[in-house]
């Protein structure tokens, strides 16, 4: 049986790969996110789950390796994750009361190389927050450590009004289009 690799740090993806029942082991890519010039924010969430699956896959050849990257984008400029919480504060400001999209891109690696790649995406519509929920929000620390500053789960469900399309990809990983590129590369593993 081939061996699944989550190539991810994120808790919130090996949650949602655990709730499906997939049997995987979590391992660190350790490489460093760089945005490219000129390069959408959907092109870099792809390139970034790219590099992240061949990074796992070249240490783990023998095994069918996952790599995710989700990236937020607000007319067309990604927000990535905050350097503080003043940062934190100016994005929730930022996407109060509006639309922005969740691009998550998803690459199976293996021997090293990148077999396949998505890019899900999925559109967001931010409530009107008084200036009392986005600073108690941002004061919480509950985005520090998240694209964009906020996480759709949790307590962050109270800035979201509705979404558009795959709620698991705005969480950090579209679980059924993963399955979907299992069944067709590697059937028995979804």
């Amino acid at each position: 049986m081939t061996r699944l690799i989550l190539a991810s740090e994120s808790p919130r993806r090996r949650e949602i790969m655990a709730s499906v029942g997939f049997d995987f082991e979590a391992v660190s890519p350790g490489i460093t996110e760089k945005t490219v010039s000129g390069e959408t924010p959907r092109d870099m969430a792809r390139r970034l789950a790219e590099e992240k699956a061949a990074a796992v896959s070249s240490r783990m050849p023998d095994a069918l390796t996952i790599g995710a990257d989700t990236v937020v984008d607000l007319d067309g400029a990604p927000l990535s994750k905050p350097r503080d919480r003043d940062d934190s504060r100016r994005m929730i400001n930022m996407l109060n009361g509006r639309a922005h999209l969740v691009h998550t891109g998803v690459a199976l690696a293996f021997g090293g190389r990148v077999t396949t790649s998505v890019t899900e995406t999925t559109k967001v519509f931010f409530g009107n927050l008084e200036p009392g929920e986005i600073e108690e929000f941002a004061a919480s620390g509950l985005g520090d450590d998240k694209a964009g500053a906020y996480a759709v789960q949790g307590r962050g469900a109270l800035l979201v009004e509705r979404i558009e399309g795959c709620y698991s990809n705005v969480v950090g990983l579209p679980i059924y289009r993963l399955k979907k590129m299992l069944e067709r590369l590697a059937p028995g593993l979804s």
